[in-house]
């Protein structure tokens, strides 16, 4: 049996908007992820990126369940000796709400030149308020 190839010029890509608002991040991520991917899709393929834009809202009013507010720890380092950066989650929720998503939703696509491609398909936004409206989003609930 061969695997199903479709075409790039007939990949349809839908937008899709969804409310972060008192959702609990990983569910809300890994659904996210599926989007992102195409995998609800019949037309879907490993090696091709034929998944939807996924914008998120109220990203700044996602849940985190248990303790994990203080408990999870977030690691950047700078490159430099010593440089390594650690915050917790209540921190990084206040200051950069988008990257709590990004960063949940990263950790499920692959680790390839595909998975940053299609991270590049998601658009989060801290209020509710985004600007593809010209792309005309259907509300996708979670």
């Amino acid at each position: 049996m061969k695997t199903y190839y479709t075409p790039i010029d007939e990949i349809e890509r839908k937008w899709y908007v969804t409310n972060a608002d008192g959702k609990v991040l990983g569910r809300m991520a890994a659904e996210i992820a599926r989007l992102l991917r195409g995998k609800h899709k019949p037309t879907f393929c490993n090696f091709q990126d034929n998944g939807d834009f996924v914008i998120v809202i109220n990203a700044e009013k996602v849940h985190l369940t248990g303790n994990k507010l203080d408990n999870k720890l977030y690691h950047h380092h700078t490159g430099y000796p010593g440089g390594l950066n650690t915050r917790s989650a209540r921190e990084v929720l206040a200051k950069q709400p988008e990257e709590v998503i990004r960063t949940a939703v990263r950790g499920m696509l692959p680790k390839n030149k595909l998975g940053r491609a299609q991270l590049k398909k998601l658009k989060i936004y801290a209020g509710s308020d985004h600007p593809h409206q010209a792309q005309q989003p259907e509300q996708y609930e979670i």
